[in-house]
């Protein structure tokens, strides 16, 4: 969740902003975004521009040997404060563990950055125990889909700008949770913002990402929380005739999040905004307030039976007891089992 990657991520950022460092931070995960962002903060922080040049080292785990590294990081810095050693694709490095030599009692004066891209070192290993107790241990975690949204309002703010929630969820529901393809996305609404303008919009989406601002998952799932079964066939319907950019598996998979998070609000002691918005994570009033109404909409056992026909159709979709009805018949039944 969200605790385990983004805030622990912002909470390792601000502390480099504050020049607070730590001697060892272990950069691992499957999500390379925020490990190379702390890499290049690290870089950009730790050093003015004149110390780096005596320094400030960089290495390649596939042909950096972990004495060399191991003697780098001994070193006593050069007419500065500290120096910084980068390890790139340590995932890569020869004997890794031998690292644990230097970590047990690193130089206060120098700054080890281990950038492990696509795994991660197992917590239980001395290496990794050590790091914990003196410096970082990060592991960047793939995010859920229903983190993707705040993650796209929080890297606009980071340029100064805004987008609304609908923008947001419209580019959630294109892309996914990939961040290496949803930063270009992000950056060509950049470069597409009018001069002197702040917010992205829907309609700048739509323009720009190729993304139907009235006919997307986005606004099918507040059709279905809303009840408007006009809206919701209309929006079926456009997928039906757009198979290949609407397909049902991801349909699925964005109810599935929604009524399973709804269940989770029929057990709260107190069902208001704040409650929800706590209990879900939800940064965002505007999402919350889906939740608000599918409350009023649904009975707790209308939304295990939801769940129960999202996980069978979902199967059908996939060819599982399915032997002649169109991924566009399939969802049209589904939506109507929803609603009714």
């Amino acid at each position: 969740m969200a605790t385990s990657t983004i805030n622990s991520y912002e909470a390792i950022r601000a502390d480099i902003l504050q020049g607070r460092f730590r001697p060892v931070y272990l950069l691992m995960g499957e999500e390379g975004y925020f490990i190379d962002q702390l890499t290049d903060l690290l870089e950009e922080k730790v050093l003015t521009e004149t110390e780096r040049d005596f320094n400030m080292l960089t290495f390649y785990g596939v042909d950096a040997d972990v004495h060399a590294i191991i003697s780098a990081a001994r070193r006593y810095p050069m007419m500065a404060e500290r120096q910084l050693i980068v390890v790139k694709e340590a995932q890569n490095l020869s004997k890794f563990e031998e690292l644990d030599h230097y970590v047990r009692n690193p130089m206060p004066s120098t700054v080890l950055v281990i950038n492990y891209r696509h795994g991660t070192v197992d917590k239980r290993r001395a290496v990794a125990k050590h790091i914990d107790k003196i410096g970082v241990v990060f592991d960047s975690k793939k995010l859920y889909d229903n983190q993707i949204p705040p993650f796209i309002v929080s890297w606009f703010k980071e340029q100064g700008l805004t987008i609304d929630e609908k923008s947001a969820q419209m580019l959630t529901d294109n892309v996914g949770n990939d961040i290496s393809k949803l930063i270009p996305q992000m950056e060509k609404l950049v470069v597409s913002l009018p001069s002197g303008t702040k917010r992205v919009t829907a309609e700048l989406v739509e323009q720009n990402v190729g993304i139907s601002k009235d006919f997307n998952t986005f606004e099918l799932q507040k059709a279905i929380i809303r009840k408007d079964l006009l809206t919701a066939n209309r929006i079926v319907d456009h997928f039906g005739k757009n198979p290949k950019e609407y397909p049902m598996m991801a349909t699925v998979a964005l109810l599935f999040n929604y009524f399973s998070n709804l269940l989770e609000c029929y057990w709260l002691p107190r069902r208001d905004e704040q409650s929800v918005m706590a209990a879900l994570q939800i940064r965002s009033s505007y999402f919350a307030r889906d939740y608000m109404t599918g409350l009023k909409h649904y009975s707790a056992a209308k939304v295990m039976e939801i769940i129960s026909d999202l996980r069978r159709f979902d199967a059908a979709s996939k060819g599982v007891d399915n032997v002649s009805a169109s991924q566009h018949e399939l969802l049209r039944e589904l939506v109507y089992r929803i609603m009714h």
